[in-house]
């Protein structure tokens, strides 16, 4: 059975924290803030494969609430997540900045690597906000993901 989930995350600059998307720490002068390691685009993912799932969201399995997860890397979340059989993952990471054109080829290989792709399966692309709103103001970065599964009936 072919199903299709999405997913949404975002979380706000906070200093003194390293910047960290699809598990590749970004050089920058903030990081973003959360429980976890605050990884939007693995967040995002995560949500995707859970909900082509039916299986709820990352929040559910891992609440910000329970000390084991704090500064937890988001690569184990999504690995402890993965099942079924993924056929392809499409990621976009919504930044102003900073610029992270050089940066998505390693964080479609480390997010390939955790969920046991090829890394031709998965794709992730940066856009930029042009000023708008508050990702454009800088005050944070989003992730959307949309993954398809072929999970067993």
């Amino acid at each position: 059975m072919i199903r299709v989930g999405q997913g949404f995350d975002l979380h706000p600059f906070a200093r003194g924290r390293a910047l960290v998307l699809g598990g590749v720490e970004v050089p920058a002068e903030r990081g973003l803030a959360g429980h976890s390691d605050a990884d939007a685009l693995s967040h995002a993912v995560a949500d995707a494969l859970l909900g082509a799932l039916a299986l709820g969201d990352l929040g559910q399995h891992f609440p910000d609430s329970d000390p084991r997860y704090r500064g937890i890397s988001s690569l184990r979340l999504l690995a402890d997540v993965r099942a079924g059989r993924i056929v392809n993952v499409d990621a976009t990471v919504l930044a102003e900045s900073p610029r992270l054109a050089g940066w998505l080829t390693p964080m479609r290989e480390r997010l390939a690597e955790t969920l046991g792709l090829t890394v031709d399966r998965v794709s992730v692309k940066a856009t930029r906000p042009e000023g708008l709103g508050a990702l454009g103001r800088q005050e944070g970065i989003a992730a959307l993901a949309v993954v398809l599964v072929d999970a067993p009936e």
